[in-house]
């Protein structure tokens, strides 16, 4: 069965979505995704630098547009054969529409609430992340805990991410956990904690005025690593309660390795994933897309997996 993952922010990058305009019907899809949006996605995801794309506001619905395209482009090719998707923070937005929950339309609609609201949210008080790498797992958490912080993302692999106060983090920095180090991240605010609760609030308005359908393939959450409802409007409100929960990524990756995915295919922009499932799920085969140049090895691992055929195998 193959599994596919959709990344999250900071996977952004200057020009990404520049190659993917080389193919047909990408420039329409993304002038109408442009007006769901109210972005120049076309413009933003070509000639804007590094600095404008790292805004909240921006940097989400590029992603997530980026990862639509991909998959869209994998799909025309070889249709449905995904059997299970899942995606990290602002990912799920993604993972949302290739599981048919949103149209494409509705995620970037979403996602581009969802972003404007974070970014605001982020002005209200000095906040920021940082990534806490190696270190006994329990240690780095309690450590996290003891400096007033909060595990925003347990990401597996030795990797957690602390968020909070812009204070704390440098206090943190400065004694980190034994044998762990703390590498500070370049985003606006703490997401996926109490700090974005206005933003939560705010993207509620977005979310209650979307008509879900119910997910037609299984649909991982980042809230516990279990399945999603079965049921559109509850996962709305899961994607909603995200914004201010914790991403536990880790546990994802374990159901993956216990769902019988036998393939992994990160939709662009690709890497961060398929880099951390290298050592959570050694073995596994992945490919990450990052530019149509990509396909190729995605459509050669889905020609080598056999699909899922029945709802159990899905499941």
């Amino acid at each position: 069965m193959i599994a596919a993952l959709c990344p999250g922010q900071g996977s952004q990058t200057p020009g990404m979505l520049a190659p993917w305009l080389e193919l047909p019907g990408a420039s329409e899809r993304l002038g109408a995704w442009s007006e769901a949006a109210e972005l120049d996605l076309v413009a933003l995801g070509t000639t804007a630098d590094a600095d404008t794309i790292r805004d909240t506001a921006v940097a989400q619905p590029l992603i997530v547009a980026a990862s639509l395209l991909s998959y869209r482009t994998l799909a025309s090719e070889v249709g449905d054969v995904v059997g299970l998707v899942a995606g990290h923070s602002v990912g799920e937005l993604s993972a949302a529409a290739v599981a048919g929950v949103l149209d494409d339309a509705q995620a970037i609609a979403l996602v581009a609430a969802r972003g404007r609201a974070m970014a605001r949210a982020a002005t209200l008080a000095p906040s920021g992340m940082s990534a806490v790498v190696g270190g006994d797992p329990d240690e780095v958490l309690a450590a996290i805990t003891a400096a007033g912080l909060h595990a925003a993302n347990v990401n597996g692999g030795g990797q957690v991410v602390a968020a909070g106060g812009t204070a704390e983090l440098e206090a943190l920095a400065a004694a980190p956990p034994t044998r762990a180090r703390v590498i500070p991240l370049p985003v606006a605010g703490a997401f996926h904690t109490p700090y974005m609760d206005a933003a939560r609030d705010e993207f509620a308005a977005a979310v209650h005025a979307v008509t879900a359908r119910d997910p037609r393939l299984p649909l991982l959450s980042n809230a516990d690593g279990g399945m999603m409802p079965a049921d559109g409007a509850a996962v709305l409100e899961r994607l909603l309660a995200q914004v201010t929960a914790p991403v536990r990524w880790d546990l994802c990756q374990a159901t993956l390795g216990e769902s019988g995915a036998t393939a992994l295919i990160e939709l662009a922009p690709g890497g961060v994933l398929t880099g951390l499932a290298k050592r959570a799920l050694r073995g596994t085969p992945a490919v990450a897309i990052r530019t149509p140049e990509d396909l190729d090895d995605a459509l050669a691992l889905v020609r080598a997996t056999p699909a899922p055929t029945t709802d159990e195998e899905r499941a």
